[in-house]
């Protein structure tokens, strides 16, 4: 190794393979290449000699053998224009003489050994050697996998291995007190010595370890491309924070359900106004997408269109199967755009924090798992009157409702039964709505 240069001793990169093509391109040494990577100049070369590839020539220009200039060579076809067939321009040397071996550019020779940049690659009947970052890296993967393969010992080392290990194991020792007392006698790891058992190379197999046999096998996890669902195009969360950077004096609607029991009974739809944490609840009698329409229509008819496309301007909910039909929330009866919905990641329920957190003095008063099957929608207003004139830390001490008398419609807060409860007066258990 250079004395200039301290290696990482780590493999090559995706990444610094494709510098390593470019920097061919651009005629630079094995040296200069070596220095930018912080390489050996030597693991430059052997890198590019090892996954160099040939192309072959596309367009023959006449007899181009290694063996021109001594070849006597003669009557290879049944014609015999010349006395010797290398002059022969009628018949294809490559195909009749058995001696034929394509002549080599003296350049491929001598570092880079490869035509990336040679100016004349396109002109010369030689053959090309390139080197390509992408086949590289191929090939490489493929030797890592298969270096790791297989078993690193001859048929003695297995032999005498077996006769050290099996009768240890019969007697009940586990195999981390064999290698503990042996390693030195064992010469390999002991994740190598549960691959070889796992592979029946000894007498004994998983069987006899007393611990093995109660541990599944890990699945590994698919790898799978992510599916694009139809209802999530132009609707993701970062086409929602360009669409709220472009407009932040527009209102975010964060939506949601809530749910008692597994079943397909009654649930809540729970809307919440960002800018003043005031929710909204509404009782839905399935968790389904009429349902959550029908109560979007309701609204759009009560409010009329100019108040439902201020209060409603942008919706943002999660993946649930009761909002993955945006066009019947996006749209009205009458056909027009009334309002924009858009959806957080997967698993990223933290994108609409506000509501999630708001849903916990929900559960205050309607417990995790509790039916709501007879629950009324004037219930649905009581919780929602005492959860808004709830005081907040976040609202300086103030409640839901306090912003809400400024910030949205009177209106709103008609439709929706919204008055202000006195704070000795606010409940939040399941006595509220036993009462």
């Amino acid at each position: 190794m250079s004395k200039n240069i301290k290696g990482n001793h780590k493999h090559l990169t995706l990444s610094e393979r494709i510098y390593i093509e470019q920097a061919l391109n651009d005629h630079r040494t094995f040296k200069s290449i070596a220095i930018s990577l912080g390489k050996d100049p030597s693991t430059i070369s052997k890198e590019v000699i090892r996954s160099m590839e040939e192309k072959p020539i596309l367009h023959y220009k006449g007899n181009d053998c290694k063996f021109f200039d001594s070849c006597t060579s003669s009557k290879l076809c049944a014609s015999c224009c010349f006395e010797f067939c290398k002059y022969c321009n009628d018949h294809d040397c490559r195909w009749l003489c058995s001696i034929y071996e394509p002549a080599r550019c003296p350049g491929i020779n001598t570092p880079p050994y490869v035509c990336n940049a040679c100016v004349n690659a396109h002109d010369c009947g030689y053959t090309k050697q390139y080197y390509n970052a992408a086949s590289a890296q191929q090939k490489y993967e493929v030797n890592l996998v298969e270096s790791r393969q297989g078993i690193c010992m001859n048929p003695n080392q297995l032999q005498a291995l077996n006769e050290l290990i099996s009768p240890l194991i019969r007697k009940g020792q586990p195999l981390s007190h064999v290698f503990a007392s042996h390693a030195d006698e064992i010469g390999c790891s002991r994740r190598t010595l549960y691959n070889y058992l796992d592979q029946g190379l000894f007498d004994v197999r998983n069987i006899d370890l007393p611990r093995r046999v109660r541990y599944k096998i890990r699945k590994k996890k698919r790898l799978e491309n992510p599916v694009i669902y139809s209802y999530r195009t132009r609707r993701t969360f970062k086409d929602f924070e360009k669409y709220h950077s472009a407009f932040p004096e527009y209102e975010v609607v964060e939506l949601d359900t809530v749910k008692g029991t597994r079943d397909a009974g009654k649930c809540l739809l729970t809307m919440l106004f960002r800018n003043s944490s005031f929710m909204l609840i509404f009782l839905l009698p399935s968790c389904s997408q009429n349902a959550v329409a029908t109560i979007f229509d309701e609204l759009y008819e009560t409010l009329g269109r100019a108040l439902f496309m201020k209060t409603f301007h942008i919706i943002l909910t999660d993946n649930g199967p009761e909002f993955k039909s945006p066009w019947s929330i996006e749209k009205g009866s009458d056909g027009k755009q009334r309002t924009r919905v858009y959806y957080c990641d997967p698993y990223a329920s933290n994108q609409k924090g506000r509501l999630e957190k708001n849903h916990e003095f929900i559960r205050y008063i309607i417990p995790k798992g509790r039916s709501m099957y007879n629950l009324t929608q004037d219930d649905t207003f009581l919780m929602a009157r005492h959860i808004n004139s709830l005081a907040r830390d976040s609202l300086n001490g103030k409640c839901p409702f306090d912003f809400a008398e400024l910030l949205l419609n009177a209106k709103v807060l008609a439709y929706s039964g919204q008055t202000k409860v006195s704070p000795d007066e606010v409940l939040l258990k399941p006595a509220l709505l036993k009462k």
